[in-house]
């Protein structure tokens, strides 16, 4: 699953422990979503989402068998 997180992190000018104090997580947590490693639990997406305000599917793309 893709994401635009850090790009709208960035957008908003939020820096990575900002977002993950505010969220209660890692900021290791932030970054490896970020880069892909990591696919959130369904609570800390939709967290993710009322952050910014976004839904779920605004930042979080997901692909099966490399369809949108």
């Amino acid at each position: 699953m893709n994401n635009r997180l850090e790009e709208i992190r960035k957008q908003r000018g939020i820096k990575q422990e900002e977002l993950a104090a505010a969220l209660e997580v890692s900021r290791q947590t932030i970054g490896s979503l970020e880069n892909g490693r990591y696919n959130p639990s369904i609570l800390l997406a939709f967290k993710i989402a009322r952050f910014f305000g976004l839904s779920i599917e605004e930042i979080f793309i997901y692909e099966e068998d490399g369809k949108v």
